[in-house]
């Protein structure tokens, strides 16, 4: 049976990740900061244990990976994200930067250093990074955002590192951009339902090749500029 370890699973994304991949009878590792609290990730029904994981506590990373020493992973989603849209030149805060700076970017690199071993075990041997078209350069028509632009080209920039140095050891890494969603993040006047972007995503997902490692995809397959 083909495994997936998801972050940030309790909500938004990573929640609709975890339905569709058990709907399809994957066995799931779910993550978030507060397990006792996500109702709706205990709810879904299928081969799913849930765990405690706070990105920006490197330690619990560490003590993840252990706790699944042994396991084959097939596909590991970093999915945990946060975001910040209200910083203005005059405003910015330093802390508040240095915590996006630290769950979007720094976390998913820790986590491809803990599960290597993991996935080297697996099938699929993939890494899937929730990044965003607000992280390209090129595609940056509008200015502002500084901290979570900032963060997401950040992202894109290591894990197309991370990616020429895995390819030897035919572990892929992809960035994907899921569209303007309707999440607590998106706001309800996005076009997208999470249901749509997760079934466009996981088709993506299914055709991925070594041979696709270090590219940014949109949420329909479509390669998105740097």
């Amino acid at each position: 049976m083909p495994t997936v370890l998801i972050t940030g699973a309790n909500r938004g994304l990573g929640l609709e990740f975890t339905k569709q991949y058990a709907m399809e009878g994957w066995q799931i590792f779910a993550c978030c900061r507060n397990p006792s609290t996500a109702k709706d990730l205990a709810a879904i029904k299928g081969k799913i244990s849930i765990h405690r994981l706070d990105m920006l506590d490197d330690s619990q990373i560490r003590q993840l990976s252990q706790e699944l020493s042994g396991q084959a992973i097939d596909v590991l989603i970093n999915n945990a994200g946060v975001g910040e849209f209200a910083d203005r030149l005059g405003n910015i805060e330093t802390t508040k930067w240095l915590s996006l700076l630290h769950v979007n970017m720094i976390a998913p690199v820790h986590m491809i250093e803990n599960f290597l071993p993991h996935l080297e075990r697996g099938q699929r041997k993939l890494v899937v990074n929730m990044t965003s078209r607000m992280g390209s350069i090129e595609d940056n028509h509008t200015g502002g955002y500084y901290l979570y632009r900032s963060s997401k080209a950040g992202l894109n920039m290591v894990m197309k590192s991370i990616a020429i140095e895995l390819k030897p050891r035919n572990i892929a890494v992809i960035l994907l951009h899921p569209g303007w969603v309707k999440t607590a993040m998106g706001g309800q006047n996005a076009p997208l339902s999470p249901t749509e972007s997760i079934q466009h995503l996981r088709q993506v997902i299914g055709k991925v090749t070594i041979h696709d490692t270090g590219r940014f995809f949109n949420y329909d397959g479509q390669t998105i500029p740097w």
